[in-house]
């Protein structure tokens, strides 16, 4: 990562796009601008956004709300009337849906924000933020993981992620829309998912259940705090930068035994 960030002010969009509005990063972006003023439209079919993570801005002047699929065109459509900016966090994310259910996952991931890019492009946005993976890496070689590490993803949800940048890559180079890719690293935090390790870790533990790990638990994650991911976004949106990935993670790592002796001795366990 070179150059110079700009701080993050949101003083340059009036009204902006959250797609998975009412999932769990969404969620807490969602919180961010609507706290600052912005006007926000979330769109979010809750197939694993929680109408609770938003209930709170229902009926907040700016606020707007649309149960929809991004694979719908009209809905997004819809979505974008007015928009200045998109924060794309809709995607099916857990990897195992991911190889039990490739075809659907490929119609979220890939041919949803092709329809989303489309849009994006007719409507006149300004920036365009994806939200992509570092599962884009696949089996890391160099440690620390750079940008410029190979790509070679091993599970179709990393594969998707993958298409997901070169779309933005391909939808800037030929028709000029200012994308930024960002890259998760393993995200945790308040309103995380049940599918995720640092919750199915605790959940665990507080009902004195045997916790399954897969490997030895030496593998190491960059765990990264969700007001983090949050930040990344709003400085994306309001940075010079173009046409680029960024990894977003945690300064350090911590293996997933690590992780659990935290937990341990968080609990008391």
């Amino acid at each position: 990562m070179t150059g110079r960030w700009m701080e993050p002010s949101l003083s340059r969009y009036s009204r902006v796009l959250v797609t998975g509005g009412a999932g769990f990063i969404g969620s807490h972006i969602v919180d961010y601008l609507v706290e600052r003023g912005v006007e926000v439209v979330v769109l979010d079919n809750l197939w694993s956004g929680r109408l609770e993570n938003i209930r709170h801005h229902m009926g907040r002047k700016g606020f707007k709300f649309l149960e929809g699929d991004i694979r719908d065109r009209g809905v997004v459509r819809e979505a974008l009337k007015d928009v200045d900016a998109v924060f794309h966090e809709a995607a099916i994310v857990s990897v195992d849906y991911s190889v039990e259910h490739p075809e659907v996952t490929h119609e979220v991931n890939c041919d949803a924000t092709l329809n989303l890019l489309k849009a994006s492009l007719d409507s006149g946005v300004e920036r365009f933020i994806y939200a992509s993976s570092i599962a884009v890496v696949g089996e890391a070689v160099d440690l620390p993981v750079k940008e410029t590490h190979p790509t070679n993803p091993l599970s179709p949800y990393g594969v998707t992620k993958l298409a997901g940048e070169h779309l933005c890559h391909l939808y800037h180079v030929n028709f000029g829309v200012p994308t930024i890719s960002l890259r998760y690293f393993t995200v945790y935090g308040p309103l995380g998912r049940p599918d995720m390790s640092v919750w199915k870790f605790t959940e665990a533990m507080l009902r004195d259940q045997p916790i399954t790990v897969f490997g030895d638990g030496t593998q190491s994650r960059g765990f990264t705090h969700v007001d983090d991911v949050v930040e990344a976004n709003i400085r994306a949106a309001n940075s010079r930068y173009t046409d680029t990935a960024f990894n977003v993670g945690g300064a350090g790592s911590a293996t997933v035994n690590e992780l659990i002796a935290m937990i341990e001795d968080i609990l008391g366990k």
